[in-house]
């Protein structure tokens, strides 16, 4: 027989990272989840932790990398938990499965990122890739770069964990991750979404305002929208004990059928 005081594949929350991120990114929130009884995964997406550089990708292939770690690893209808290009990977999944998931949380993320050949989007890659392309490597870039994107009192060793991500990410994959994002388009999406959302979202992240992620979980039958004081874009390693506070209520709303059900899988 089972063991009862074993977490059920059930419990399983997947959590899946941005450009310059890392499973070990989500260690923070790995540990609290165990402690409260959940089966938490963090992935390495094609071309992080380890895994072969990547020149190019696609959302779609992105999404079969995850679909492939989740049924490798024996999770039943796991929580998704996607941040920033993370976030799209999961509303890729959403589409792609409407009814594999119990749910999913959003994290400093967006629907759309408009259309590849826009100024805007030119622009986007441009001043991203531009660093690498004079030959600065991504050890040199890392700690601007986490810098630009944090709140004002991250924690330290959250920080230095984000840099070290950063630093880690093969300048190959950070530009195709780069060129990926702005051929992201999920917005007619949104209204089929089938399972419960929470749309999380840092006061002081400019890659994902909270405006507009609060306009986004409005498109989202039932979605909830949050909001963390004082955090920027990485608000789990900036303060975890508040992510995960945030994200242990959304879960445990699961379990307690608290947050509005959807109708069942046909």
């Amino acid at each position: 027989m089972p063991d009862k005081d074993l977490p059920s594949p059930t419990q399983g929350v997947v959590f899946i990272h941005g450009v310059g991120g890392s499973a070990r990114a989500w260690q923070p929130q790995a540990d609290s989840l165990r402690a409260a009884g959940f089966m938490p995964l963090a992935l390495d997406l094609p071309g992080y932790g380890g895994r072969t550089a990547i020149e190019q990708i696609t959302f779609e292939e992105f999404a079969q990398d995850v679909e492939a770690q989740i049924a490798k690893a024996g999770l039943v209808r796991p929580v998704l938990v996607g941040h920033s290009l993370g976030g799209m990977i999961a509303q890729t999944m959403l589409r792609r499965k409407p009814y594999g998931y119990r749910g999913a949380v959003l994290v400093g993320t967006s629907p759309a990122f408009g259309k590849p050949d826009g100024d805007f989007q030119k622009k986007f890659v441009a001043d991203r890739l531009a660093p690498l392309a004079s030959g600065k490597t991504m050890p040199e870039l890392a700690a601007a770069m986490i810098d630009e994107i944090i709140g004002p009192n991250a924690d330290p060793d959250g920080k230095a964990l984000a840099v070290a991500s950063m630093a880690a990410v093969p300048a190959a994959t950070y530009k195709a991750c780069v060129e990926a994002i702005v051929t992201f388009e999920e917005r007619a999406n949104l209204p089929e979404i089938k399972v419960p959302v929470l749309c999380l979202v840092g006061e002081f992240d400019g890659n994902a305002p909270p405006a507009m992620m609060q306009r986004m979980a409005a498109k989202i039958p039932g979605a909830q929208f949050a909001l963390l004081p004082g955090l920027g874009h990485l608000p789990n390693l900036e303060n975890p004990a508040a992510f995960d506070a945030a994200l242990l209520a959304f879960l445990r709303d699961l379990d307690a059928g608290d947050v509005k059900k959807r109708s069942a899988a046909p």
